[in-house]
């Protein structure tokens, strides 16, 4: 389960941000289009540092090394722009994030303390150094030869926080990759989204659209897990 960040910045937006983190988001995409690089950090470092493993950076990828980030992703366009040089792309941020990962795991082992050193164990084993991109057609994302952790698709059904934003209702059953479906996300169109062969949603409207963002991500996890649970 994804949860993008609001594009504005929200009243109160990083206390509920804690409760999110704490509520059990894993996978928070970091997308503030209009903050610069200073404003990315300023931001982060609002942030509990236990909660940064589980952040993904859509600008200025080179956060996810100093701020110890889950990891990137790529807008579609930026990934479009790369050419041929994504694939150079992609294989150099791997190569730094298990880089920095055998260092922090270096580090975890010379420590004589045995409870921060379980610690830095449990926060180095979910730096995954993760990699995903965002497409808006399926056949594009099936040609698509990067090897991404996983792959946003929209939109699957009519945005929540974009009007005029209309659902595909894109079927990817079938498929090998890894594709989170994005779009209309919330707790009554869960059901309707997983049938479609997508390993994951994205939510973005459904929470931060709401009254209650906590509420909101809560009813959706719940609803979510359980789904998860028939299917196993």
């Amino acid at each position: 389960m994804v949860l993008i960040s609001p594009e504005i910045d929200l009243k109160n937006e990083i206390q509920i941000l804690h409760q999110l983190f704490d509520a059990g988001l894993e996978f928070y995409h970091f997308r503030k289009p209009s903050k610069s690089l200073q404003e990315h950090r300023d931001y982060l470092n609002q942030i509990d540092e236990k909660h940064h493993d589980k952040i993904v950076t859509h600008y200025f990828h080179e956060l996810a090394n100093e701020f110890n980030l889950k990891g990137i992703h790529l807008q579609e366009q930026v990934r479009i722009d790369f050419g041929n040089d994504l694939e150079s792309y992609v294989s150099a941020y791997r190569e730094q994030s298990e880089l920095r990962q055998s260092l922090s795991q270096k580090r975890s082992e010379s420590s004589s303390e045995a409870v921060r050193m379980s610690n830095q164990k449990s926060s180095v084993a979910k730096i995954a150094g993760s990699i995903s991109s965002s497409f808006h057609d399926p056949t594009e994302l099936e040609s698509c030869k990067t090897n991404f952790n996983y792959h946003l698709l929209s939109p699957v059904f009519s945005s929540i926080s974009k009007k005029g934003y209309e659902g595909k209702g894109f079927d990817v059953t079938g498929t090998k990759k890894t594709i989170v479906g994005m779009g209309g996300v919330n707790e009554d169109t869960i059901e309707a989204i997983l049938k479609l062969g997508y390993k994951g949603i994205g939510v973005l409207g459904g929470v931060w659209s709401t009254k209650d963002p906590l509420t909101a991500f809560l009813r959706i996890k719940k609803k979510y897990d359980y789904i998860k649970s028939l299917n196993h």
